[in-house]
């Protein structure tokens, strides 16, 4: 049976896709960085794993082309989130957010294509976005020039993959994850973001997993080269003013 990997599995977004995957009978192999929260979810749901930074590329190629193969589908679900204004950002911040968001994303598919390819047509990868790159946020300069590099990689690995191997993105708007935590349970703040979205709420990790979720499996077998927003209508409406 084909594997599902998931790399950033203890995250939010990556643990609740791991679930929803385990509950339909995939195989999953699991990559992460803090290996007590991996080891947890493991064994919660039988799944191997191997800890992994995906900051170091060498081990991050060495963890990926150890796993399980065939590879029925990949999904790179690490990411940061530095809110400062421009003049507070560095450097550092601007290659570490690219690194992390962007480069290791291209690492980790570079690496895993052997396996992908061995699936046969029908592999998929699914890369994760933020609404920010398509809607200008304050203080959100280093986050949606390196998720913006996402989207590139993303229709451009969908390209060059085709037609064996499907690779799309998810764009969420805020979302309730331990990533997001400092304005998730600020009420206030959170109150006051949930009213700028058309649902008036937030998200919740449920709601990007299932989205990736789908983007793995073969209903979504015509979809490829595609940013989905999974954002509340916060990308397209405007409901008040």
């Amino acid at each position: 049976m084909s594997t599902f990997l998931i790399i950033g599995a203890t995250g939010g977004i990556g643990r609740a896709l791991a679930r929803r995957l385990r509950t339909t009978g995939h195989d999953l192999h699991l990559l992460a960085r803090d290996a007590t929260r991996l080891a947890e979810l493991a064994e919660e749901i039988g799944a191997s794993q191997e800890v992994v930074d995906v900051t170091d590329s060498a081990s991050l190629t060495a963890a990926i082309t150890a796993a399980p193969t065939p590879l029925a589908g990949l999904a790179y679900c690490v990411g940061t989130i530095t809110l400062r204004p421009l003049a507070k950002l560095t450097l550092e911040d601007f290659r570490a957010d690219f690194l992390i968001n962007a480069a290791a994303a291209a690492i980790s598919v570079q690496a895993a294509l052997p396996a992908l390819r061995a699936t046969g047509d029908g592999a998929s990868v699914v890369l994760f976005s933020s609404v920010a790159v398509s809607q200008g946020f304050t203080g959100h300069a280093s986050i949606a020039m390196a998720k913006g590099a996402v989207e590139g990689l993303t229709r451009s690995l969908a390209a060059e993959l085709a037609p064996v191997i499907r690779v799309n993105a998810v764009a969420p708007s805020l979302t309730r994850t331990p990533l997001t935590r400092a304005m998730t349970e600020n009420e206030p703040m959170a109150k006051a973001i949930a009213g700028l979205h058309a649902l008036n709420k937030l998200g919740e990790a449920e709601d990007i997993a299932a989205a990736a979720q789908f983007l793995l499996s073969p209903e979504a077998a015509w979809i490829t080269g595609q940013v989905i927003g999974v954002d509340g209508g916060r990308s397209t409406l405007r409901t008040k003013g």
